[in-house]
């Protein structure tokens, strides 16, 4: 029974102590694609609620110096430079960390690629598909599996990935960015089935549009569209690794997702139809 109740009690604890420390105090978080946008904004946020922060990307000198800003601030930061596409890379990731620090309490998959191209501007652009999943799906799937026994042998450990309101809606032309985001979804919701009994638990966070580099080159596609800045987004994933919910979801997301099971055609026509009425696409 207690195990059911643990989301609610922590949402309880939070509305009726506001001034307690965070539950994350003293734990270790690791945030993948560490280097900007939601990881960096994120990497700031729980530092500063009193982790010891893991910041993980390719760029080895920014994220290096992001560390050394949050401790010169006061936190627990420390740098690990990895291209997670390379799953040897992976692995020695994994094997480093566990060896530095034992357990990650709480992870965070953000590191990802975003594409949007037409299935008519793909042909012959396989490795668009590729590229994607290794980023979106391989990478944050092997992670998660290299730093799970821990989690469950210590019987605590939760992760949040940062996916898309696009798995609900079923946009064009983001076929294999969408493809390897709902590959991550439902991997980890089958997860949390399995990992349920030793306390580990998965949040999907599925943001709508957030302002951040991954989506700068296909900017003029969502110009009037609103958008969260990257640190409103590294509340709610800080929010998400406190309360621990199965998925976090905005509005529009949630009905896209209710037309796509109640009117499914209708759904189809309403997307085309937007599609057709969209300006020519520049790849992105």
């Amino acid at each position: 029974m207690s195990l059911l109740l643990q989301t609610p009690r922590a949402v309880v604890r939070r509305l009726l102590r506001p001034g307690a420390p965070s539950p994350l105090r003293d734990r270790v978080v690791l945030v993948t694609g560490a280097s900007s946008g939601i990881g960096e904004a994120t990497a700031r946020t729980v530092a500063a609620r009193g982790t010891t922060v893991l910041l993980v990307a390719r760029r080895a000198e920014t994220i290096a110096a992001l560390a050394e800003e949050l401790v010169a601030a006061g936190g627990r930061a420390a740098a690990y430079p990895c291209d997670l596409t390379h799953g040897d890379a992976v692995d020695a990731l994994v094997q480093r960390v566990l060896a530095e620090h034992g357990a990650v309490d709480y992870l965070v998959n953000n590191a990802g690629r975003s594409i949007r191209r037409s299935l008519a501007a793909s042909h012959g652009r396989f490795q668009d598909v590729e590229r994607t999943m290794a980023i979106n799906y391989f990478a944050p799937v092997r992670l998660t599996m290299g730093l799970l026994p821990a989690m469950r042998e210590q019987r605590f450990g939760h992760v949040v990935n940062v996916v898309s309101w696009g798995v609900q809606l079923k946009a064009p032309r983001f076929s294999a960015y969408l493809a390897s985001k709902s590959a991550l979804d439902t991997w980890s919701r089958i997860a949390a089935r399995e990992t349920w009994g030793d306390n580990v638990t998965f949040t999907n966070m599925r943001f709508g549009l957030v302002q951040t580099p991954m989506v700068v080159p296909a900017q003029g596609s969502y110009k009037g569209w609103p958008a969260m800045s990257a640190e409103e987004a590294a509340q709610q994933v800080a929010r998400a690794l406190e309360d621990r919910p199965v998925s976090w979801n905005i509005a529009a997301g949630r009905a896209g997702e209710v037309l796509n099971l109640l009117a499914p055609r209708l759904a189809d026509f309403t997307m085309h139809r937007l599609d057709r009425l969209d300006r020519p696409e520049r790849p992105a």
